[in-house]
C-alpha cells in the first residue's frame, strides 16, 4: 500500500487546482506506471476496438478504478489492433474528441497507454504520430502477458 502521505493523484489534483494544469501532460507523459507506489491492485484493460461505445465502456470503466481506490490501483489500458486509434494524434479511424480527451484526463491521473509497436508499425505511424502519454511497447499481446504475470487483472468487453 502507498505509504506517502499524500498520494501521487492527489498532489497531481492538487497541481491542477493551483493553475499548473499545464504541466499535467508533461507528468504524464513521463509516467508508464506507479509500480514503485506498491499499489495494492492492479488491473490492466484491453483496448482493440475503434468502435465509440467500446472506448466509452473502456474508459470510463478505467475512471472508475481510480475513483474507488485512488493510488491503491495501478491501471493500464493496453492499446492494439483499432484500438490504438485511441492514442493517435490524427486517428485513421473515427475517435470521438471527447475518448481522447478522456484518456489525457485519466493519464494525468497515473493511468498508463500502452501503444503496440507491432500495429504502430503497420499503419505507417511512428511515436510522433501518437498522443504525448503514450508509451510504446513492442507487442501489444506480449504486453497483455507480462503485465498479467506481474499480477495485473486482465480486463476486456
Amino acid at each position: 500500500m502507498n505509504s506517502s502521505p499524500i498520494g501521487r493523484r492527489h498532489l497531481l489534483r492538487c497541481l491542477a487546482g493551483l493553475g499548473l494544469a499545464a504541466a499535467l501532460p508533461a507528468l504524464a507523459h513521463h509516467t508508464e506506471t506507479h509500480m514503485e507506489d506498491d499499489s495494492l491492485h492492479h488491473v490492466v484493460f484491453q483496448c482493440n476496438k475503434a468502435d465509440d461505445d467500446y472506448l466509452g465502456h473502456v474508459l470510463f470503466s478505467a475512471g472508475e478504478m481510480i475513483r474507488k481506490y485512488g493510488d491503491d490501483v495501478e491501471v493500464v489500458i493496453s492499446c492494439s489492433g483499432a484500438g490504438l486509434h485511441l492514442l493517435g494524434k490524427k486517428p485513421g479511424r473515427p475517435v470521438a474528441e471527447i475518448h481522447q480527451q478522456r484518456a489525457a484526463s485519466l493519464a494525468t491521473y497515473g493511468v498508463a497507454f500502452h501503444a503496440c509497436g507491432n500495429t504502430l508499425e503497420g499503419l505507417g505511424w511512428s511515436k510522433e504520430d501518437l498522443l504525448p502519454f503514450a508509451k510504446v511497447v513492442p507487442i501489444g499481446a506480449v504486453d497483455l502477458m507480462l503485465l498479467q504475470e506481474r499480477g495485473f487483472a486482465y480486463i476486456s468487453w
